[in-house]
């Protein structure tokens, strides 16, 4: 039975998480909801019949955009909570999952955004969860984001935060959780979203320049990669249910 990944944009790919998901046996049913049919595109499922789990990866495009899946996938989101169903979000899959269980997303001002590597400090809370552990106070995540999750959905834990973003990582309940931050991003993945024409827009109203991200993405990669690493493991050991390995 297949974890569902909504993919938004080929930049937003599921990265060093689906090497790591498939170490522990999980099969992967990825979704381009940005690309037609006649290019390979498929649409939200459904129904969950046979599903595992839904992870939601992020895109260039905001919480209520008119693009053709959006509803349906918040709709999807929603339902795959309520199921108990294991849902994880990452940049706009985890915006999009705080405002399918009625939270609240919006634009950041000052800054207007965040990009490259920036300092994430973890709660009391995320201290002690277990999809954290191993994962130090003060971490140097990979962000590319020019809005945020302005309200929690009730209930919801904090888990991490930073100076120009309070929500960066949340729980809600024991198996959806929302990561603001680009974890599953190799070296690479970086270079190709400092080639896309979003985060050169983005870093203008920055004030920076693709080298000084690129600089100081080379001099964490090692750190980034480790602590990227284990939470892809963390994420595979501990949240998504493991299936019997048949011969």
């Amino acid at each position: 039975m297949p974890i569902i990944v909504l993919q938004h944009a080929a930049t937003d790919g599921i990265g060093r998480l689906g090497p790591a998901l498939r170490d522990y046996a999980h099969r992967l049913d990825i979704r381009r909801l940005d690309l037609p049919a006649t290019q390979g595109g498929r649409g939200v499922p459904v129904d969950f019949d046979d599903v595992d789990a839904v992870i939601s990866l992020g895109g260039p495009m905001n919480v209520g955009d008119d693009v053709p899946w959006m509803n349906a996938e918040l709709a999807y989101l929603r339902e795959a909570h309520a199921r108990q169903l294991p849902v994880l979000g990452i940049c706009l899959g985890a915006q999009m999952i705080a405002a399918a269980l009625g939270g609240e997303v919006g634009a950041m001002t000052s800054p207007p955004g965040e990009f490259g590597l920036c300092a994430v400090e973890q709660t009391p809370a995320g201290n002690t969860d277990r999809i954290l552990a191993g994962i130090p106070w003060t971490s140097w995540q990979f962000q590319a984001h020019g809005q945020m999750v302005t309200k929690l959905p009730e209930g919801a834990t904090l888990l991490q935060t930073s100076k120009a973003c309070k929500v960066q990582a949340f729980s809600v309940g024991l198996r959806t959780y929302g990561f603001q931050y680009h974890f599953e991003s190799t070296r690479a993945d970086m270079d190709g979203f400092l080639a896309d024409k979003w985060s050169q827009e983005l870093l203008g109203k920055l004030g920076t320049s693709a080298a000084e991200v690129r600089k100081v993405a080379d001099e964490r990669a090692d750190a980034f990669a480790r602590l990227g690493d284990r939470l892809c493991v963390n994420i595979a050991s501990f949240m998504f249910p493991m299936r019997k390995m048949t011969a």
